[in-house]
């Protein structure tokens, strides 16, 4: 393998890591992966395999490093039994650009005519798979770290965010090949023509006029402190912390205000007697002011005398202070929310403090609220509850199910000071542009903020702040190919990259 081909993996690794935020610097992208296609040629696919794996682990180790500190403050794992667990997601993610490395060397070896396109579409196929294998964790997709360059992105209202990852391993792909071989233009050639159909359409995207209808939302950020938030001494605290700060916000007149996930720490609308106050405590406070509330919750349903099912729950106030409609998270974070194959995983306890083990909504519900203008003219919204943004598939099944609104409530005082809390809002662009609908977000400790359907961000508040934004967003009124389709280019991707790793029946015998 050699020293200076591990040391060319290493460095696609640094480089991709730099491309995220906070570093945001993006343009690098467009050459990280060149050190290790230049490291490929001539390897076993054994070795390219490892050459792969060096850039994805370095790369997993410097995006989602944040992990040690979710599991060790808030896991109570002891630092470096927490620095293990993160090492081990990292070195599982890692797999996939090993995958890749491998992949490439065979490729080289029995189709390499095709490999300027093959590569990008083998990429973008694995990112798909790391959607869903195992639950799912597609944090950090090559695509996200373009999120500041709009004109690249709004290819996504066809592609997915998975487009914009295609295209990046394309360009380094035929920067690559061009290097390696100067007579090797025709990628080149390639790469120049699909990047200029793309900018062009994602110029004239950019430019065009938004359509009819507005609404004026707010999302209001608490600032609760983590290790307070479930302290019933601090309960009364907390809410008239959240109603001192929509007091502000109510001054500049909105349809609707969003608390984040989780902000009422008690079971709306339970059984007990306290839960019965605080619960009548909002619904006053709504009714007082006659403006719509969108709140997270933990919630329960007693089924038998043995079973208690817990669900992570958003609910809906109207302005009388009654219940509209209420939502249950589908998507659970494994080992935060519930242990994945418990039978077999029964020794593994949950990561993070929690009261039991949560159990997955059903519905795409879509919610109503009157626009602030008339009576008569609703907005039909949905919103998504923590990391459940980070799926592009189920945020467009809302839009399809007739949502001009994505909202999203979060709790990211898991994250700490680090990247996490950046990093989790910038992939909510992309779900802008994939449904050309905007999104309101409202996170506890940040970042609570506004993006436009062409995912441009229009406010976004600081982290571990208190804050309340306002602003006027225009409802989507129409769906994009990506929302009625879905990852139709991503599963043509995986059958070429079937295809294609196929052997030759003449060199396969060799």
């Amino acid at each position: 393998m050699g020293l200076r081909n591990t040391a060319l993996a290493a460095v696609s690794g640094l480089l991709l890591v730099a491309t995220f935020p906070v570093a945001d610097l993006h343009l690098l992208a467009w050459i990280g992966l060149i050190p290790l296609f230049l490291a490929l040629p001539g390897q076993t696919v054994k070795n390219g395999f490892w050459l792969g794996g060096i850039s994805g682990i370095i790369f997993f180790a410097g995006t989602i490093h944040w992990v040690t500190n979710s599991v060790h403050f808030y896991g109570g794992i002891p630092l470096i039994p927490a620095s293990l667990v993160t090492l081990l997601l990292c070195a599982y993610l890692a797999l996939y650009p090993a995958l890749f490395g491998a992949a490439v060397v065979h490729l080289k070896r029995y189709h390499p005519s095709f490999l300027v396109i093959a590569a990008p579409a083998l990429w973008t196929a694995l990112e798909l798979a790391r959607t869903y294998v195992f639950s799912g964790f597609p944090w950090s997709l090559l695509g996200y770290s373009q999120y500041l360059a709009l004109p690249v992105i709004q290819i996504s209202d066809i592609t997915g965010v998975y487009g914009v990852s295609f295209l990046i391993v394309l360009v380094n792909a035929a920067i690559s090949e061009f290097i390696m071989d100067r007579k090797q233009y025709q990628g080149i050639v390639i790469a120049t023509i699909i990047m200029a159909f793309v900018l062009g359409y994602g110029f004239m995207r950019l430019g065009a006029t938004e359509g009819p209808g507005a609404i004026t939302i707010s999302v209001v950020q608490g600032n609760i402190e983590q290790d307070k938030k479930w302290d019933p001494a601090y309960q009364a605290e907390t809410i008239a912390g959240y109603e001192r700060l929509t007091n502000e916000v109510l001054k500049q007149h909105p349809a609707l205000v969003i608390w984040p996930e989780t902000a009422t720490p008690f079971y709306f609308n339970g059984n007990n007697p306290a839960d019965q106050t605080l619960t009548t405590d909002i619904s006053e406070f709504v009714k007082k002011n006659q403006t719509p509330l969108l709140f997270g919750s933990p919630t329960y349903q007693i089924k038998s005398l043995r079973t208690i099912v817990l669900r992570n729950s958003a609910f809906l106030l109207s302005g009388k202070g009654e219940i509209l409609a209420r939502y249950h998270k589908f998507h659970l974070v494994p080992f935060g929310e519930y242990v994945p194959l418990k039978s077999v995983l029964f020794f593994v306890e949950k990561m993070v403090q929690a009261i039991g083990d949560f159990e997955p909504g059903k519905d795409y519900t879509v919610m109503t609220v009157p626009d602030g203008r008339s009576p008569s003219q609703e907005v039909k919204f949905s919103t998504v509850i923590c990391y459940e943004i980070i799926f592009p598939d189920l945020v467009r099944r809302f839009v399809d199910q007739g949502a001009q609104v994505i909202t999203t409530i979060t709790n990211d005082a898991w994250f700490g000071k680090s990247a996490a809390p950046y990093q989790h809002f910038s992939m909510a662009v992309f779900r802008a542009v994939e449904n050309r609908v905007p999104i309101a977000r409202a996170a506890n400790t940040g970042i609570s903020g506004f993006i436009d359907a062409k995912g441009r961000v229009l406010a976004a508040s600081g982290i571990f702040t208190e804050a309340y934004l306002t602003q006027t967003l225009v409802p989507g009124n129409t769906k994009t190919f990506y929302t009625r389709y879905g990852d139709l280019f991503s599963y043509l991707c995986v059958i070429l990259s079937i295809f294609l790793l196929m052997p030759s029946p003449k060199k396969s015998g060799k």
